[in-house]
């Protein structure tokens, strides 16, 4: 009987948390990660600019760094506040398949062999886990024609 008690308090207790500690999650992950572009400190920078070199031949890098990296920083903000979910959202599934793409257009960077990801290939599948997170604010949300 404790058992069961503390497990239905323990779920409760994570139900009342999940949305706020995603929220929080995507925020700190990508400000942070998004200054670090600004900033010219991120070591990310290497792998986005080889797939820079290969897709977006309308600007320079230089510029085109501190952009996504702002970029990344608006979308932290924006998680941090309800009510704009159906703008950040579709920011972020943008996000994410440009993000991906190294999994495919620069295979030799991104894969040490058959299902063998390197360090800048785990970084990227990472991006996973920030889609569940994602999920679990959208599985949340109104729907739009719901009153309340």
């Amino acid at each position: 009987m404790i058992i069961e008690r503390f497990d239905l308090t323990f779920i409760r207790f994570c139900r009342r948390l999940s949305v706020p500690f995603a929220r929080l999650g995507l925020f700190v992950i990508f400000f942070w990660f998004g200054a670090l572009k600004v900033l010219g400190l991120s070591p990310a920078t290497p792998l986005v600019e080889h797939l820079f070199e290969q897709t977006v031949p309308f600007m320079t890098f230089s510029l085109f760094i501190v952009l996504f990296g702002l970029f990344e920083c608006l979308i932290g903000l924006l998680f941090l506040f309800r009510g704009v979910e159906r703008v950040v959202i579709p920011m972020l599934a943008f996000h994410m398949v440009t993000t991906l793409m190294p999994l495919f257009l620069l295979a030799e960077e991104t894969w040490s062999g058959f299902m063998v990801p390197t360090l800048e290939g785990q970084y990227i599948i990472k991006n996973l886990a920030l889609i569940a997170a994602a999920i679990v604010i959208v599985a949340h949300m109104h729907p739009m024609n719901a009153k309340r």
